[in-house]
């Protein structure tokens, strides 16, 4: 699908949310061949959603960080592992149009392209004759199966010099992947391991990590654009969390679908829903997701204010987004839970969709930059008065 002019949000969001009925077809095939089925790629890449955040010049929308959350917050109402991968792709894809015009170039040269990564220095590198040579293994890779691009961290060991962890673009086709990916949630995203074997990358392909860390834009072309005036963790955690949005409204409907034809076994309820205990388990896990919803608009509001304005970050914005991000994930999972917990025995069948949400959204939680735990106590720091322990801020 070629635009001619940018769609708007709510375009967008329609898009997304007529490809529900795709990806709840392919969800299960996707979780058992642990990776997304061609025809769910091929039509998010239709409905132009792996261009959201392109740059304009090369065919993409520079979508704020509210279209991300809106648009895959539909997606996951389908698939939560379709939706995970669309977020992760925009998220490297962003970090291109941080590198200079020649990369970007180059990588956008491709339709729809896909860049998947990771922030994880597991690598090391060494300076060579006009780049480095990087050798390592990179995990949770996700959507790497579909994907032309990675987007790599590595140590650079340089004479002379303190360790520099540098981030680098390589072509998929330059490592091996590694098919690792045997999880109990979020399956479908394909999220295995790659590893370069003394890969060469050319210099204009790599950026020091706390330039990518801090948003500064190595491109002329896009050095006043809206989009890349913002750190990267703010970016990163706002294009994160309408996954787990999507997780939440799955849920809800997945428990109503089924309902009417639902009684509670051993009490004398011929319907569940005339259960006074169902009227609160439903009421409260609505209100959940709200809240949700609250601070992933939250976050993403904040991300795009700071963007159209160009004003400085400090230190508490930066902070309140790793909080808002994982106080989505804390409600989000209170609304899947509450509605597992009242689906009873019959949801466990793999045939029932619950079984796999409450099986994601647990996966979502545990991401290492994801975790509600590890975000409440860098925001718990910050308001005592401590510094974060964290350069991912």
């Amino acid at each position: 699908m070629l635009d001619t002019e940018t769609p708007s949000r709510e375009q967008l969001v329609a898009r997304a949310a007529d490809l529900v009925p795709t990806l709840r077809k392919h969800a299960a095939w996707a979780e058992e061949h642990r990776r997304q089925h061609e025809e769910t790629i091929e039509a998010l890449a239709d409905a132009g959603l792996f261009r959201l955040r392109v740059p304009k010049r090369y065919g993409g929308y520079e979508a704020d960080t509210r279209t991300l959350v809106d648009v895959t917050a539909q997606l996951g109402r389908g698939d939560a592992s379709a939706s995970w991968i669309t977020c992760v792709y925009s998220i490297p894809t962003w970090m291109v149009g941080l590198f200079p015009d020649s990369v970007q170039d180059e990588i956008f040269s491709t339709p729809d392209v896909r860049v998947c990564g990771t922030l994880s220095p597991s690598a090391m590198a060494a300076p060579a004759s006009g780049g480095i040579v990087v050798n390592g293994k990179w995990g949770f890779i996700s959507g790497a199966h579909h994907s032309q691009w990675q987007e790599i961290v590595a140590v650079l060991i340089e004479p002379d010099r303190d360790p520099m962890p540098v981030l680098a673009m390589v072509p998929m086709t330059d490592l091996t992947i590694v098919d690792d990916w045997h999880t109990s949630g979020l399956r479908g995203t394909g999220s295995v391991s790659t590893v370069a074997q003394e890969l060469f990358v050319p210099q204009e392909r790599v950026l020091p990590l706390p330039v990518i860390l801090e948003g500064q834009v190595v491109s002329e072309a896009n050095a006043n654009a809206a989009m890349y005036r913002a750190p990267l963790l703010p970016v990163a955690s706002a294009s994160s969390v309408g996954t787990l949005l999507g997780l939440a409204a799955a849920a809800r409907e997945t428990f109503l679908e089924r309902l009417p034809s639902k009684k509670i076994t051993y009490t004398e309820y011929a319907s569940q829903a005339e259960a006074p205990l169902t009227h609160l388990q439903v009421a409260q896990a609505t209100l959940s997701a709200d809240e949700a919803e609250f601070h992933a608009h939250r976050l993403a509001g904040l991300v795009d204010a700071k963007c159209a304005a160009g004003t400085p970050w400090r230190l508490a914005e930066r902070v309140q987004a790793r909080a808002d991000m994982g106080a989505v994930g804390t409600r989000a999972r209170e609304a899947v839970d509450l509605l597992a917990t009242a689906s009873g025995g019959s949801s466990i069948y793999s045939d029932v969709p619950m079984q796999r949400i409450q099986r994601d959204i647990t996966a979502g939680n545990l991401h290492a930059l994801m975790h509600p735990d590890t975000n409440l106590e860098l925001y718990g720091r910050l308001l005592c008065g401590l510094g974060p322990n964290s350069l991912y801020v």
